[in-house]
């Protein structure tokens, strides 16, 4: 296992008491932007945190949403946080680099929304996610991967904007 995954949950929507000026941020599906999220608008208070099954996730846990338009969607926290029950988390990574984690399953989106199933609303589960096989260098060797990886984003970036 390559680190600590868990899914969400939602507090019951009719408590407001769980809501009500909330302070503990608190994840949707929408909010995944496939890269590190630095703010999240909805916030669940202490008692539903207390009161429900949420878990606070650290700083750097990388979050893959599992239901719906969204399945594949991914992003890095920036700071602690709660998710839904749409989200998988993985966080306590052993042997295994958050970066090289996000960058492999951003490129295994396409296999994941192939592998979703459901009614109206398709979806994947944690044990797909979980079960998963990819392939692990050493972790000197995933950060060169990493490092090489966002040396080219940067260029398609500098080029995007002179294109402009």
């Amino acid at each position: 296992m390559i680190g600590d995954w868990k899914s969400g949950s939602t507090p019951n929507r009719k408590n407001i008491d769980f809501y009500k000026n909330g302070t503990i941020p608190w994840l949707l599906t929408g909010d995944l932007n496939d890269g590190i999220i630095k703010n999240i608008p909805n916030k669940i208070t202490k008692l539903a945190y207390t009161e429900t099954s949420l878990k606070l996730n650290p700083k750097g846990s990388v979050c893959i949403a599992m239901y719906g338009a969204t399945i594949g969607k991914l992003g890095i926290l920036d700071f602690p946080a709660t998710t839904n029950q749409a989200c998988c988390v993985c966080s306590d990574f052993k042997g295994i680099g958050n970066l090289y984690l996000f960058y492999y399953l951003k490129q295994h989106k396409n296999i994941f929304i192939h592998q979703g199933f459901g009614g109206a609303q398709s979806n994947i589960s944690k044990e797909k996610i979980i079960s998963t096989l990819l392939p692990l260098p050493p972790l000197g060797e995933q950060k060169r991967i990493v490092s090489k990886i966002e040396e080219l984003f940067e260029a398609l970036d500098h080029i995007q904007s002179n294109l402009v």
